[in-house]
């Protein structure tokens, strides 16, 4: 990469690279939380709280995701005070000790919700797939063992349910990491971004994107990697409770 890029570039594909991990990271975290919510109310008994979440799913799962963005960045903002506009978008940073923490701009914070929100409609339907696909049987031994239903839940469903889901939950991971780069309509510096900056200022446009490429397939990598390897190691976990 240095033999093709002068070190300026190399810099800003670093830290619209670094901006993309910050994207996804926030987003997944948000995402997990946020989904698993949504598939105890998909589950849950009361027809309300189903049939909201349902919706939710239907809205955020079949309408595009770069529509959803622009509608956050532009819809929501047109539909704030000015002042608070204002707010958002000027720069603000707090100093701890000599660390200064800056507040993300509302490019970011944008493409921070609309990322979420999209694909927290799907990490709950992993979720809810990984609830219904633990066996009946498990609810029937628990109650036999005197459990109640919120330990049965905690303690026999939810560590089968996040086993069963996993690996669909790392392909919404990867699917973020590929998604944040649509944030770029709205002028979030990330990684694409960061390249088209350098394909127009340089005219390097294999090595730009190029660069790009390799660094968003050695993001996928790391997660698949992840993957296997939590797997082994539930996997023999389990084994040693057995033995």
């Amino acid at each position: 990469m240095s033999g093709w890029l002068e070190p300026k570039y190399i810099g800003w594909i670093l830290h619209g690279f670094a901006m993309t991990l910050m994207l996804s990271i926030g987003a997944s975290i948000a995402a997990t939380a946020l989904g698993f919510g949504l598939a105890l109310a998909r589950n849950a008994r009361a027809r309300l709280p189903s049939r909201a979440a349902a919706l939710y799913v239907l809205i955020f799962r079949n309408s595009p995701l770069l529509v959803q963005l622009l509608f956050w960045y532009f819809g929501v903002a047109a539909l704030l005070p000015q002042d608070v506009m204002a707010w958002l978008n000027a720069p603000h940073a707090v100093a701890l000790d000599g660390l200064r923490l800056a507040w993300p701009s509302f490019e970011c914070v944008a493409g921070w919700v609309g990322l979420t929100c999209y694909t927290t409609a799907f990490v709950g339907e992993e979720f809810r797939a990984g609830i219904r696909g633990v066996a009946a049987g498990q609810y029937d031994a628990a109650a036999a063992l005197g459990l109640t239903p919120w330990a049965t839940f905690r303690h026999v469903i939810v560590p089968q349910a996040i086993r069963i889901a996993m690996p669909p939950l790392a392909g919404q991971y990867m699917n973020v990491v590929k998604n944040s780069s649509l944030t770029m309509a709205l002028g979030f510096a990330e990684l694409s971004y960061m390249s088209r900056q350098v394909d127009t200022e340089t005219f390097k446009t294999f090595e730009a994107f190029g660069a790009a490429t390799v660094l968003y397939i050695v993001t996928i990598a790391a997660i698949e990697v992840a993957l296997l390897l939590w797997q082994r190691f539930g996997a023999t976990a389990r084994q040693r409770g057995h033995a």
